[in-house]
């Protein structure tokens, strides 16, 4: 039977300094995720917007660091409505920033530790964000997700995280472009890092697979995190952190394919859309395309339409 879709919109941008990504949720809605789940036979709720928790006085040791109040008030939130969303189905979190997978998969993780699952997560980026409050240079805290949910140290002002997520359950998928500060912590990790070199020579399929075979020879959750930047700017241009060399739109159907076919998906993250910098809605339907693809939707199934 098939899990419930519950949407949740987290219209955040103050992870980043370029506004737009609060715009996220809405275009999510104006280009049919909910109609396009409905026609795959899904049932969705859409449960509306998030409002974040009430600031409190927050501090953090690096000056560069903004916006940490509202951070952490978007990660309390969200990790409340995770947590009640994964008891009544598959939540799908629409963006705003990257800085709601703080407060996403810390709800996710709250409800495998409830139900004595393991959790998994693949984070499909072209950025690393492992970084910490502590040794992010920019201050931009979208870039210090995988790190809070790794369970790093300098996430003092924010909630303990639930159970973190040890290091070989986390796959980074798609990866090319990290800080130094980021390298030097993942080397010292035993993370999963399929950059775009390690793509390039054993193709997309296979180390998805190995990671997805691990997921289900422990019984585990996956929760997917996948920031637009994961595809190539030339076929999804709206987002503020662009880096070339992105997957196309043939290998990122491929992976929401395959992670279909696995059936172990049970939460997702759609991440940076940032419709100011889109051109007439065309990031938006590619990304609900895509999550067509990953709640079953074939290739052959898709209508022929122009891109333009």
């Amino acid at each position: 039977m098939k899990p419930t879709c519950i949407l949740i919109g987290a219209p955040i941008d103050t992870g980043q300094k370029r506004e737009g990504c609060l715009m996220g949720p809405a275009a999510y809605r104006v280009a049919g995720l909910a109609q396009s789940l409905e026609a795959l036979g899904q049932s969705v709720i859409d449960h509306g917007d998030v409002t974040p928790a009430p600031l409190r006085e927050t501090d953090c040791a690096n000056p560069a660091v903004h916006h940490l109040a509202e951070t952490v008030a978007w990660t309390e939130a969200l990790a409340e409505a995770g947590e009640e969303a994964m008891a009544k189905g598959l939540p799908i979190f629409m963006g705003g920033d990257h800085s709601l997978s703080l407060g996403s998969v810390a709800g996710v993780a709250a409800h495998a530790a409830k139900v004595g699952r393991p959790l998994f997560v693949l984070w499909l980026d072209a950025h690393s964000d492992y970084h910490t409050p502590l040794t992010t240079q920019s201050g931009n805290l979208h870039g210090t997700p995988v790190a809070y949910i790794a369970g790093r140290n300098g996430f003092e002002a924010f909630p303990p995280f639930p159970a973190p997520v040890p290091a070989e359950r986390i796959c980074l998928y798609g990866i090319r472009s990290v800080d130094s500060a980021e390298h030097a912590g993942l080397l010292e990790s035993d993370m999963t890092v399929c950059d775009m070199r390690v793509l390039d020579e054993r193709g997309i399929v296979a180390p998805l697979r190995e990671f997805l075979d691990t997921v289900r020879a422990q019984n585990g959750l996956l929760h997917v995190s996948l920031d637009v930047d994961f595809l190539d700017p030339g076929i999804a241009p709206a987002v503020g952190t662009t880096v070339p060399g992105g997957t196309t739109f043939r290998e990122a159907h491929l992976v929401m394919e395959r992670l279909h076919e696995s059936g172990l998906v049970t939460s997702l993250d759609l991440v940076e859309l940032n419709p100011f910098l889109d051109e007439r809605g065309k990031t938006a339907r590619l990304m609900v395309e895509l999550v067509g693809s990953l709640m079953g939707r074939k290739v052959f199934d898709r209508p022929t339409r122009s891109f333009g």
